[in-house]
């Protein structure tokens, strides 16, 4: 008689909680990371090489189930298949009623691509299972180069570590509840297409010249991009819209102020706000505006405060045992309310360092997200900075904007789009 393998589960940690009641066709939570190596992929080398990560990264071994009153991740014995690119970017991972893994890997040409479902990790928390396969993969093609001796993998994190639920970890009990005004945000609007394909543009330029300019006015990259953003959005804003605030929300990595080297999820979000009713529209004052927001929003105590009051929930003995039915239609609400406040999202990953063994096989990194509004994603790799636009619209005259105060500037931009027409 054969006996059952005794199925694990895990819970999903609390950020991980917003995602399955809030993902739809239109927007998938599934977010992708690039690879550009300096040669075409070998499929079958890059199947090996996932199959060595998984040893390292079991939770990606999981599907979602839906339990009486919480989701919950459960051990499975599916085999993901490398494949050649075959479906628009980010397309759906989660579908309820399915048994399916959470994460892909896919390729074409020279190019590797990660796309994980964000209940499953952050940028931060993938961005260490796609290094771990990254090395496998160069490290397996390119045996005869390191046949003396193999580089050191750099995300070398105990299973029990991997696994961590940080925000469990660090939360301090403290139950102040902070009155949040709510503020109606200026709301890109445009033309989806029929099949919510997710439209990306892909800028790459040099990081030091970049840096250059952020110097020149002052400020660091992030809050000069950030700036530079915001502006793109006002020129296309109707007269009638500047009544209210642009508003950007931010993705903060809780690794930077918390220990923790968790592959889950461990991020908040902030919010960057400039009002044009309000104030001046030059650079100048958008960039001086924005750098007082980030220094008020990014403390350890500002962070600390609201992770506390996002774990409280779940720690609330009234919350843990009301039905899921009921907490999904709340989610949701929430989440219908919040997106009223926000106009756009910016994510910047920072800069993607390897073990300078493997460097020289690759050429830059890319990543961007599923999107119910336009977003960009910021990432470097080297001097190379990619900054890319996903959005579900067909319009593309913020990223035209964008792009074009750069040029101005005297940055060279090589542009790459999964669109038809960017003229």
């Amino acid at each position: 008689m054969t006996r059952k393998k005794p199925v694990q589960w895990t819970r999903l940690d609390n950020a991980a909680k917003i995602f399955p009641p809030t993902t739809n066709e239109k927007d998938t939570k599934v977010f992708r990371f690039v690879c550009e190596l300096k040669e075409e992929v070998d499929r079958d080398i890059l199947q090996t090489a996932v199959n060595k990560t998984l040893v390292l990264f079991p939770i990606y071994r999981s599907v979602l189930r839906r339990g009486v009153f919480w989701y919950y991740f459960e051990n499975t014995d599916l085999i993901p298949e490398v494949r050649e690119e075959y479906k628009p970017p980010c397309s759906s991972l989660f579908n309820p009623g399915r048994r399916n893994l959470l994460f892909e890997v896919t390729y074409y040409k020279r190019r590797i691509n990660l796309e994980v479902y964000h209940a499953l990790a952050d940028g931060t928390g993938a961005l260490g299972f796609f290094k771990t396969l990254l090395y496998y993969y160069i490290t397996i093609k390119y045996r005869e180069d390191f046949k003396d001796q193999l580089p050191q993998l750099d995300y070398d994190a105990s299973f029990s570590q991997k696994m961590d639920d940080s925000f469990l970890k660090h939360y301090t009990g403290d139950k102040k509840w902070k009155r949040v005004k709510l503020t109606r945000a200026y709301r890109i609007a445009g033309r989806r297409s029929i099949d919510n394909r997710l439209k990306v543009i892909e800028g790459v330029m040099s990081v030091k010249k970049v840096l250059a300019l952020s110097h020149h006015h002052n400020t660091t990259l992030t809050i000069y991009l950030t700036a530079l953003f915001i502006k793109a959005i006002y020129h296309e804003m109707p007269a009638r819209a500047k009544k209210y605030p642009v508003v950007l929300s931010v993705p903060v990595n809780l690794r930077t102020y918390f220990p923790s080297v968790t592959a889950r999820n461990f991020f908040g979000t902030i919010n960057i706000s400039y009002h044009f009713g309000k104030n001046k529209d030059d650079l100048e004052s958008i960039i001086k505006e924005v750098k007082e927001s980030f220094q008020r929003e990014l403390t350890e105590d500002n962070l600390r405060k609201h992770m506390d009051q996002l774990s409280a929930l779940e720690h609330n003995a009234f919350t843990r045992v009301v039905p899921l039915v009921i907490k999904d239609w709340v989610l949701k609400l929430a989440n219908n309310i919040n997106d009223k406040q926000i106009t756009a999202t910016l994510s910047n990953v920072g800069r993607i360092t390897i073990c300078k063994e493997l460097a020289p096989y690759i050429q830059l990194f890319n990543c961007f997200n599923s999107a119910r509004r336009p977003q960009i994603s910021i990432c470097s790799f080297g001097d190379k900075l990619v900054v890319s636009f996903a959005s579900p619209f067909d319009g593309t005259d913020i990223q035209k904007n964008f792009y074009r105060m750069l040029s101005k500037e005297g940055v060279e931009i090589t542009i790459a789009t999964n669109m038809v027409d960017v003229n």
